[in-house]
């Protein structure tokens, strides 16, 4: 295989899969269930093969990619529609903690070893089984944990501590690089003239100092210089 044939191996591998990763959306990256575990890797290796493998030719090597995408699509929509078919191909959740006691056997079936079960409820901080209700381990391997009455975290509601009414309901980034992303800015409902006023309330003289700028909820505007 001379250097002309693997560029062009290279580049017709990258935009394949590129575009096969798009087309069957972002669940294959956030939620490795089986389906997408599965999918990912065989693609994966029939990309691979595409560009290093000279025997197999770049029109079957595509063929092969868009053929499993195809094929993990349709089975994608085969779970969305039957909840029988889901439960074969991605499996159940599975309570390996319920009121508050450990359920070995659910343990046993998912092949789950208390070392690792107990680095997965470190990522939720929580540093001891003694703080958790109930415990389910997800489809995609993640573990999700309702902890104890007595864990809990307090709330403004459980200290009777009035909410604050937000202006905007989450924070927007309305500048990036001494940039100002007026369609961020247009969705608030706000103008360039705005943003002007509030640099020159922090003593700002230009929007090329400002690295990155983003409103906050209660309609402050926080600001990061590039110094």
């Amino acid at each position: 295989m001379d250097i002309n044939e693997l560029t062009i191996r290279v580049i017709i591998g990258f935009f394949v899969l590129l575009i096969m990763t798009r087309w069957l959306g972002r669940k294959e990256i956030s939620q490795m269930t089986f389906l997408n575990f599965t999918s990912a890797i065989a693609i994966g290796s029939i990309t691979a093969n595409l560009v290093v493998n000279q025997n197999l030719s770049i029109l079957n090597g595509v063929l092969a990619i868009v053929g499993w995408a195809v094929i993990t699509y349709i089975l994608g929509i085969v779970e969305l529609k039957s909840k029988k078919a889901r439960k074969v191909i991605s499996g159940t959740p599975v309570v390996v903690i319920k009121e508050g006691k450990l359920v070995n056997r659910s343990l046993q079936s998912s092949r789950l070893d208390l070392d690792s079960f107990n680095a997965l409820l470190r990522q939720k901080n929580i540093f001891s089984i003694a703080e958790v209700d109930y415990a389910i381990l997800e489809t995609n391997g993640k573990v999700t944990v309702l902890p104890k009455d007595n864990k809990k975290p307090v709330t403004k509601v459980d200290m009777n501590i009035p909410v604050t009414p937000k202006a905007f309901p989450i924070p927007t980034e309305v500048i990036s690089d001494g940039r100002i992303l007026t369609e961020n800015l247009n969705k608030l409902k706000l103008d360039t003239d705005w943003i002007q006023q509030q640099l020159q309330q922090q003593n700002i003289t230009s929007i090329s100092e400002v690295l990155f700028g983003q409103v906050q909820t209660d309609g402050t505007l926080f600001l990061a210089l590039k110094s």
